[in-house]
Order: C-alpha cells, then structure tokens, then sequence
C-alpha cells in the first residue's frame, strides 16, 4: 500500500497542494477534504444577468517576481495553459491606467500615488496605514512588517527607509520560463484575471486533480485530528473517518489549533493566537456613469474613514467582465476599526448597513450619486489572517515543534506567509515538497 495524504481545506492553497503531491512521479494517495460545498475558499466569482462577472474576493494574480511566473507555470507544465486557460486570460498591460495609477482618498479628495502628494513622512505614515488596511485590512501599529511585507522589510534594512521600499518594489530572483510568462515580462502585466473570473483557476484545479485520480470530499467538515498507535492520523468527519500517513492542513491556523490533538498542544498554542479580521465586500454596478480618475483603485487612511478600507474600479482594469450592455462595476472594501467595534458590540451587520456604507463611499468618494443598477453584499467572516507583532516567532516555533516531535504535519495557507493568492499557491506547492521530501522542512 501506497502512503495516504490527505489535505485539509479546498480553498487555492489546498488545490495547489494536491495539484503537486498528484504530479509526483510516484504520486501517493491524496484525499483533499473540504467543509463547505464549493471549492476555491475565497476566490469566488458570481456571474450578474447582464454577464458582467463580480469578484467576492480576490480579484487579480500579479505576475511579478518568481511567485507570480510559478503561478502561470505550475510544476514543470505551464499550468494555465494546461488548465486550457491560456487563451482566458485577461492582462492588465504595464502601459494601462489600471497598471499605472493607484490613489489615496485624503482630505476629501483622491490623490495619485506616489506623485500626487509631496513625499514627506506624513505621506509615508498614511501609505503604509492605507496599505495594511489594503491588503491585510489591519492596523499598521499591531501588524509585523517583517512577516506581512517581506520585501519592505528587506528594503528597510537595505535602503533604511520603508517608503523607499514601496517605491523600489520587491526583489527579484531567478525566474521560471514559458511563452506565457515571457509574454507578461514584455508587456510588463501588473495583474491578470480570466474571462469568467478568477473562480475558473480553481475549478480547472479541481477538474485536473480528479483526472489524477485525487479523491475530493466536498461538504464534509473535519471535527477532529487523533494519533494512532502506529504513527497515522485519524482524520474524523462527520458521520466517517480517514486515516492519512501525513496531512497537509490548508485551513486557517485557528480552525486547526481546535482540531488538533492533546499530544500537539504546545503546537495548538501557538497557532491559536493566530487571528484574522472579517471583510465586507460591496460589488456595485452603475449604468451610464463615469468615474472621476481612471486607475487600479483608491486607499483610504484610517483618518479619513475607519470603516472603508478602499475602492476598486473593477471595469478599469477588465472592462472584458463588464456585461452586456456594460455597466461600471466598482468594489468597495469595508472592514478595520468600525467593522470590528461592531462584531465586538454584537451589532446587527445587515447587508443594508454594509449597502448604504458602501453607495455613500462611492457617492462622496468618486461621484458616483445615482443608485446602482446591481448590488451584492458580502460579509467574509475571518478572512484575513494578522501578521501581528511576533509572527514570525510563532512560525519557528511551529516548526521547531512539528521537527522536534516528528509529527508528520505540514502547514500551509493564508494563516503562515502571505495572504496573496500567489503566496497561497506557493505556500501549497512547498507544502506538497516537504511531505514528496523534495524541500527541506523549513
């Protein structure tokens, strides 16, 4: 008998870890087992009745770096095409407005970054406030810029000036190679999608994997984790158990630090404290309007709105997604401060409230007066993990538990090291090489 994996979660970090375990050349038995009835965790596209595609979650994969050419070359075939994505794929070319400008909402008006507004400190406080608020929904003062932004932290030691980091970028490595990703280094792409939203990746995942013959449990929630005598997990669901020789947990730190067993305390410890903030997405459509600026999106400061976190121009980027006749589609992001004062109060958080946040934000933030045509109101409860203070501790101390007591667990996900979809897909892939034995347990 072949070794049994079975990876917890089918969210893009699952997927992806499945995906490599099934590409081995002597693949081992892999059961991906997922709580909810859909696959893709929070990569969700919804289709309107005009056909225009809104995104729930995210809403581009950036092609930069070696993570993102890894991510248009999965493994060693180029894994969106052959997925049969290649000719969905949506760029956003690097001369393009939605490439070129992006915007901070201060002082009651919108503002290009980085030119808009002279570079003083004040500038830099209020970009990286906007930025974890952007990306991590979070407070700036409690986040770990060395666990959330790699790369600013590595540029702060080089450069000692983390607004200079946001301004050189990240750094570069040595890059994987394929006609797809030559064609995104030409063009200089600062983000891409597919034609039917970015829920097709998963869903090609999910139909590859099944060729491969990986076994995928749908609706089937785990409640517990226990060691056996010999060394093999007992996987509980619901009404059935598994038995895995490894397991690959893709779910949130938190949600495994309740499953584990009494053996893997210390480990459950640490991944407990592991927390993660909720996010309001509002996807608005208007007929016959215009937006102010034409870009990427704005950010806004905590000062200027504790409850809007910033506003994407979804049509700037991919009028393909638009419908029929198109309509201007804009995403408006909700969460930080005034998000969690509610939850902590136990306030109502209707969708008529995250509605009327949200069309009052693009009325007074882009001049978007009239009613949308279309409205979906989505409030993703924990979906971002918080990189607070220490982090990166927590991390070597998971790992040094999981080394020290031989557990054959491997983490991977949005709870670890990067929130991003291309550091999920990486985070799977590094995942399945551990447990292959093709990476060393880092």
């Amino acid at each position: 008998m072949g070794r049994t994996v079975v990876v917890l979660g089918g969210g893009i970090s699952g997927l992806a870890a499945s995906y490599h375990l099934s590409r081995a050349p002597c693949p081992p038995k892999v059961v991906l087992v997922e709580g909810s009835e859909r696959l893709g965790g929070w990569i969700r596209s919804v289709r309107g009745p005009d056909g225009a595609i809104f995104e729930l979650g995210p809403r581009g994969i950036r092609p930069a770096g070696v993570l993102g050419a890894r991510t248009l070359l999965m493994s060693e075939g180029e894994q969106v095409s052959e997925l049969g994505l290649d000719s969905e794929v949506l760029p956003v070319r690097g001369d393009h407005a939605a490439a070129q400008n992006r915007f901070l909402y201060v002082g009651g008006a919108l503002h290009a970054l980085p030119s808009g507004i002279s570079l003083t400190l004040k500038v830099a406080s209020l970009a990286m406030d906007s930025l974890c608020r952007g990306v991590f929904a979070g407070n700036s003062r409690e986040l770990s810029i060395r666990s959330c932004f790699p790369s600013l932290f590595q540029a702060e030691q080089t450069h000692r000036s983390i607004l200079l980091g946001l301004l050189l970028g990240a750094g570069r490595g040595p890059q994987p190679d394929s006609a797809l990703i030559r064609q995104a280094r030409a063009e200089r792409w600062s983000q891409w999608s597919l034609r039917g939203g970015l829920e097709t990746l998963p869903q090609a995942l999910n139909t590859h994997l099944t060729t491969r013959g990986v076994s995928v449990l749908r609706g089937q929630p785990v409640c517990g984790l226990s060691l056996e005598a010999e060394g093999c997990w007992k996987v509980s669901l619901g009404d059935s158990n598994l038995e895995a020789d490894h397991i690959v947990s893709a779910i949130p730190a938190s949600v495994l630090s309740k499953l584990l067993p009494a053996e893997a305390a210390p480990l459950a410890r640490a991944l407990s404290t592991i927390t993660a903030v909720s996010v309001a997405v509002v996807n608005l459509q208007y007929r016959g309007a215009r937006l102010p600026v034409q870009g990427f999106g704005h950010l806004v400061p905590s000062s200027e709105d504790p409850g809007i976190l910033g506003i994407v121009y979804d049509s700037v980027a991919f009028p393909e997604q638009d419908g029929s006749p198109p309509g201007l589609r804009v995403t408006v992001m909700l969460g930080g401060s005034w998000l969690r004062t509610l939850e902590a109060r136990g306030s109502v958080l209707s969708q008529e409230l995250f509605q009327k946040e949200a069309e009052k934000a693009a009325a007074t933030q882009l001049g978007l007066k009239e009613p949308p045509s279309h409205c979906l109101v989505h409030l993703h409860k924990n979906c971002i993990p918080q990189y607070t203070l220490g982090h990166w501790q927590k991390l070597e101390s998971a790992s040094q538990f999981l080394a020290a007591q031989k557990l054959p667990l491997t983490l991977a996900g949005a709870s670890y090291e990067g929130v991003a979809v291309n550091d999920c897909i990486e985070s799977g892939r590094q995942a399945a090489a551990r447990v292959l034995g093709t990476e060393p347990n880092s």
